[in-house]
């Protein structure tokens, strides 16, 4: 076996030895007893039995917990009018459709139509062209393509590029609201918490351009009744935004809707860091907590 860096081992060892601290101080804190810490390991044991190549027990604790969102935000800071991540969830796939501006990323019947247009920035305003936008989300009933045993080839998901002036546009649906996974280990714990498993309506972007950090973002539509309770924590106020109502068939039709008058609009700005920027902001961060 390879041995390990010394500056890893070094890093190993503090995180270990910081996690034994806190697991220390947690049991005392408590005063846990022996039938409650044998209870939580047998707990662990069956979320990682309940893994499976599709299905990832071990990130759903994570995400529920909030670790997840507090990990990736303190590995994706922001600074200024840049747009914030949140967490990717499982359900991102690299087998999507390649589309040009304008057209859809959902076949005709999975949901309400939604035209969704926007630039891709820099943090001074200027346009960002040829960037990689990746989208995704789950149709109407609530569930992405790979959860269905018959999926044939990608849906409701798909790859386009900025134009010159950083724009871009393309068809979908309205998100919904949809339950994760709740018949395993991390649903039972909860309900014993007496949490609920929904998520709110979203649409997930990753966005990469040469010289920038990569975006992993998602959007949420507000009105949504699970926004301020999301199960994963993967909200955070600035990326929830308004869709307007559009009843005109003429744009309709020029947005490429086969059938109906009407539609929803998302209006979006993705500002992103350059990757001097985003080294920049993240040593900075590191910095202010060795001195707290």
């Amino acid at each position: 076996m390879a041995l390990l860096p010394a500056s890893t081992c070094r890093r190993l060892r503090f995180i270990f030895q910081t996690l034994i601290k806190y697991l220390h101080g947690f049991v005392n804190e408590t005063d846990l007893t022996t039938d409650e810490w044998m209870a939580a390991i047998q707990f662990l044991t069956r979320v990682g039995q309940t893994c499976t190549p599709l299905r990832q027990e071990m990130i759903l604790l994570s995400d529920v917990l909030g670790v997840s969102a507090l990990v990736d935000s303190l590995n994706n800071p922001v600074e200024g009018d840049a747009t914030e991540n949140t967490v990717l969830g499982p359900f991102y796939t690299d087998d999507t459709v390649h589309i040009a501006n304008g057209e859809g990323i959902a076949s005709e019947g999975k949901g309400d139509y939604m035209y969704v247009e926007g630039q891709v920035l820099t943090t001074e305003g200027g346009p960002i062209p040829g960037a990689i936008i990746d989208t995704w989300e789950s149709d109407s009933d609530g569930f992405y393509d790979t959860q269905y045993s018959n999926r044939s080839h990608p849906d409701c998901r798909g790859r386009l590029r900025s134009a010159d002036d950083g724009s871009f546009g393309f068809r979908a649906i309205v998100p919904v609201a949809y339950p994760i996974p709740g018949d395993g280990p991390v649903g039972e714990l909860l309900l014993t918490m007496n949490r609920h498993n929904m998520r709110p309506s979203h649409l997930h972007m990753m966005v990469e351009a040469p010289g920038y950090h990569k975006l992993v973002t998602a959007f949420y539509p507000e009105g949504c009744k699970f926004i301020q309770s999301d199960s994963v924590f993967g909200v955070k106020k600035s990326l929830v935004v308004k869709l307007e109502q559009i009843d005109d068939d003429d744009e309709a039709r020029k947005r490429g809707f086969p059938v109906g008058a009407s539609f929803k609009l998302m209006r979006l700005k993705i500002v992103m860091l350059t990757n001097e920027q985003f080294k920049y902001y993240r040593a900075k961060n590191a910095k202010s907590k060795e001195t707290v």
